[in-house]
């Protein structure tokens, strides 16, 4: 792998930062040819770990990834304002 990335997501809740794990894990544990990912619970926050056989791969799976976190949230918004 030659290019990599680690993103720190920080969370506003417990509840929020465990919604987002536990829907982002199954993901990381299928890997591409192209690029690989994990994630671990740091304190509040989430931390990405891409790594990727070039930037371009890398930058297509952190836009996966970080869309994803962003779907995720935009959801338990909609959620909590019901």
């Amino acid at each position: 792998m030659k290019a990599s990335a680690s993103i720190r997501l920080r969370f506003p809740s417990e509840k929020e930062r465990r919604v987002v794990f536990e829907a982002l894990v199954p993901e990381t544990k299928v890997a591409t040819t192209r690029s690989k990912a994990t994630l671990m619970k740091d304190d509040k926050d989430l931390v990405l770990n891409i790594e990727a056989n070039d930037t371009v791969a890398l930058r297509a799976a952190l836009n996966a990834y970080l869309r994803w976190v962003v779907s995720i949230v935009n959801v338990l918004q909609v959620l909590n304002t019901y």
